[in-house]
């Protein structure tokens, strides 16, 4: 049976891109300040302070029990999430599986006795 559970991918890959945009920035302001660009280099370091920014924001809802991230559609025999496993946190969605029944496709709750999903159009297994 597939079930819905929080995702941490894209909390994680934007922390990662965060990191790579400060770099960017550091990059950036060292070669507008060598060349003389009083002005384009405060543009590199409002890019090391927006990368900063997001690169905090990203890790901790990466690592948070009660995060914002898009959902990630697994089957109930599927490994754990290491997330979990590494910050103690045991959630269990396997009541959910139950009471709640989702598009294995798209992540879109369907009522009992549907056919087809009513966002993507595929039929239900």
């Amino acid at each position: 049976m597939k079930s819905i559970k929080p995702g941490r991918g894209p909390s994680f890959m934007g922390g990662v891109m965060s990191i790579l945009i400060g770099l960017f920035g550091v990059g950036w302001t060292i070669a507008a300040a060598s060349n003389g660009g009083g002005i384009v280099a405060l543009f590199g370091i409002i890019f090391i302070v927006a990368a900063i920014m997001q690169a905090v924001y990203h890790f901790k809802n990466a690592t948070s029990k009660n995060r914002y991230s898009d959902f990630d559609i697994t089957d109930s025999g599927e490994e754990t999430d290491p997330f979990n496993e590494r910050f103690g946190s045991s959630q269990s969605h396997a009541g959910t599986e139950q009471e709640h029944r989702f598009c294995p496709y798209c992540g879109t709750p369907v009522g009992e006795g549907y056919e087809f999903c009513s966002r993507c159009g595929k039929k239900l297994p």
